[in-house]
């Protein structure tokens, strides 16, 4: 782990996900697709197979597509 050049960290407790692409900062998305237009808006416009790809994005602190604490 700790590869992959997106990483979705882990849900806030009022909801949503901050994203990072090679440790910058894009965003926070609230569900994917927010995720996929974060990406889209960080020149990549097909993300859509990428986001269970573990080579490209990795999921932190709780479950891939998961946007809430529990």
């Amino acid at each position: 782990m700790g590869f992959a050049p997106i990483v979705v960290h882990h849900p806030s407790q009022t909801g949503g996900r901050r994203v990072t692409v090679r440790g910058e900062i894009l965003g926070l998305a609230q569900d994917d697709w927010e995720l996929l237009e974060l990406l889209r808006e960080a020149g990549l416009p097909d993300a859509v197979a990428m986001l269970d790809d573990p080579a490209w994005v990795e999921w932190r602190g709780g479950r891939a597509h998961v946007w809430h604490a529990a």
